[in-house]
């Protein structure tokens, strides 16, 4: 476990004295949600499956593979014991490889995608949500895809768990909501992020054909997202000027994505 200092600042920003956790903290959108955690005042912990020297300063870090229950228990222990628990959860971990097409994805490929990008979302609010209920008061912003509009068979495995997970996040909003715990979804489109790049790179390389994967590179506002694109929507939800917003799915995707 290698942990950082604590950001320790006095003033009235507006998640002084939170406790977050965010996972998959340590680049891309989720290193650009600790920042802004980390500048609205609160104590920030985020974790990654490997060690990692790209964690903002003034956040601590546990190392920890979510895809597990193990792995779930050992980081709410972990926020327990350096937070003394947790008053806002960032389920940002994720993310699964392209295929040939649907009926390419082997069996293990389609259960890793959904222990990453659904099941570990499940176990850790089934671990940390109940002290937010105990408390009347909590936070928790599950982070999906706007893929999950338009499915592609070569990430299927991907948008399938994506769109579990915001099944999973309705519901839940609607049992906690009575214990003043808010759950919403973050549903973000294109984001320019290495892990992204990636991705599209590996998709050409397989169909050979990159004009389709970028069939949406002009959106309406004209450019892809940036990661704080999206730290700003969590930001928001998480705060108190998201009071009455719970069971909410807010797409962030410069308009590219259908809707309906």
């Amino acid at each position: 476990m290698t942990t950082f200092e604590f950001e320790k600042e006095s003033g009235t920003r507006e998640l002084a004295g939170k406790r977050a956790l965010v996972t998959g903290g340590s680049r891309g959108i989720g290193e650009a949600v600790v920042r802004q955690l980390l500048d609205a005042g609160a104590e920030v912990l985020t974790t990654a499956r490997s060690e990692t020297s790209t964690v903002p300063e003034g956040a601590a870090f546990v190392r920890a593979d979510v895809r597990t229950r193990a792995g779930a228990e050992a980081l709410a222990a972990a926020a327990q014991e350096m937070l003394g628990g947790v008053d806002i959860l960032v389920h940002n971990a994720g993310g699964a490889g392209p295929h040939q097409g649907a009926l390419t994805i082997p069996d293990e490929e389609w259960q890793d995608a959904l222990e990453l990008n659904y099941l570990a979302s499940v176990r850790l609010d089934s671990l940390l949500a109940p002290g937010m209920r105990e408390r009347r008061s909590g936070r928790i912003v599950h982070v999906s895809t706007a893929a999950v509009l338009t499915p592609m068979g070569p990430f299927l495995h991907y948008t399938a768990a994506k769109a579990a997970l915001e099944n999973y996040s309705r519901g839940l909003a609607l049992e906690l909501a009575p214990f003043g715990v808010r759950v919403n979804t973050v549903t973000p489109g294109r984001v320019a992020t290495p892990g992204g790049e990636a991705t599209r790179e590996e998709w050409a390389r397989l169909h050979a054909e990159p004009g389709r994967i970028n069939a949406h590179d002009t959106t309406p506002l004209g450019r892809d997202g940036r990661p704080d694109d999206i730290a700003h929507a969590v930001l928001f939800l998480v705060s108190d000027r998201a009071s009455w917003l719970t069971g909410s799915k807010l797409v962030v995707d410069g308009g590219e994505f259908p809707r309906g």
